[in-house]
Parts: structure tokens; sequence; C-alpha cells
């Protein structure tokens, strides 16, 4: 039987995602308008819109629907802010972001990520996000500052460097922490190199490429 997409829609957005405390209504409006199926592979498909960490490739995942939207509404993005996205994944964040902000630069490790996001974000009619490959942990650097910076892996530690990339008064999500109990952490720039911390949610993510735990050792 072929998938109500519209209903299916609906439903995840007033059945997952709005429940989960997730009331702003300019995040709960580009998450339903944002054709979420197109940013999935063509074998999940019919996932598209499950309570469910779909597979990327490269032993990532595109996050959980509830997880998308708690994401957007922590950052306050009010349509003018530039906005870093770390881990472009499916792309479909990207154009969630791009949908909230007046910019979005997105960065990934892996080339073909980048490549397949493009082509998602062009024919859904995306034209302010930048994409680019490249390894955002200890690498690349931006040119400029930003209002928001998001994460769509985990990592161990925050890399001191993100928090340099945020404007005074802008805001970082970042999931840190240890698999599988991990910390949603919401960063707030203050101004003067001080930075305030909320943990938001717990939940479970891959981590990103050079973000890992340490190793540990066994005698």
């Amino acid at each position: 039987m072929a998938m109500n997409i519209e209903q299916a829609r609906l439903n995840m957005v007033e059945n997952q995602v709005r429940p989960w405390e997730v009331l702003d209504a300019r995040v709960l409006d580009v998450i339903a308008r944002v054709r979420r199926e197109d940013f999935v592979a063509a074998e999940h498909r019919q996932l598209a819109f499950a309570d469910l960490c779909l597979p990327l490739g490269h032993n990532e995942v595109m996050m959980k629907p509830v997880v998308e939207g708690r994401v957007l509404q922590a950052l306050e993005l009010q349509g003018t802010e530039h906005v870093l996205e770390i881990g472009t994944g499916s792309g479909f964040l990207t154009a969630c972001l791009a949908g909230l902000s007046a910019q979005v630069t997105s960065v990934d490790i892996h080339a073909d990520f980048t490549a397949a996001a493009g082509q998602r974000l062009q024919a859904a009619g995306v034209s302010n996000a930048d994409l680019i490959t490249g390894e955002a942990v200890n690498q690349w650097q931006p040119d400029g500052l930003f209002d928001g910076l998001v994460v769509t892996g985990a990592v161990h530690a925050i890399p001191p460097r993100w928090l340099t990339w945020l404007k005074p008064g802008g805001r970082a999500l970042v999931v840190r922490g240890e698999s599988p109990v991990q910390h949603a952490t919401l960063l707030m720039h203050e101004g003067a190199g001080r930075y305030r911390e909320e943990a938001l949610f717990e939940t479970d993510l891959p981590y990103l490429s050079h973000a890992e735990p340490p190793p540990r050792f066994v005698f």
C-alpha cells in the first residue's frame, strides 16, 4: 500500500515533533514545508517520517525529526542570521536552517554528501545555502563569524576553536558526551569570551570524524 505522504508529514509534525516540546510555529512550519522524503535515500523513502535515525552512509545518520525540531527551536532564529552547520548530511536540516535564517554555510567532510545535498537543495529551490567540503574539527577555518552554529553529529568534547566562530549573542547547539547517553548542549556567547551552557535533552548520535572519544586501554 502506498504511503499517504501528506498525512504522514502531518502525523510527524503533530504526533512526534510538537509533543516533544517544539512549540515554535516557524520551526513547525519549516519542518512541514521542506519535503523530508526528497532528502532521504530512495530505499528509505517509506521511513522518511518515522521516529528513527536513518542511515546516510559513512556510519552517519539523519537525525530523528523530534531532535531536528528541538535543535532548530534552540537556535531561536529570526530570519536575519548567518548560520554555520557542521555536518551537511542529507541536506534536510540545511534546508530547514535556510528557511529560518538569511544565510547558511554548511561544511561536511564527505564530498559525496556535499554533492548529493547540493542537488537536493537546488531541486528544493534553496538558494541561500553554501556547501563546503572540509574537515571542521581540526582544519577548516571560516572567513567570518556566525550568529548560530549547529553540529549534526556528536563530539566527545567541544573543540574550543568552534566557540571563537560565534558572534557575541550567538548560539551554538552541540551534542556532546559519551554514547549512549549524550547531551544536546546549547552554548550562548555572552561577550568578552564568556559562554553560558544549558543542557537541553539526551540523545545518541554517531561521532563526527576526528571527534570521537580517545581510545581506552584495558590492561
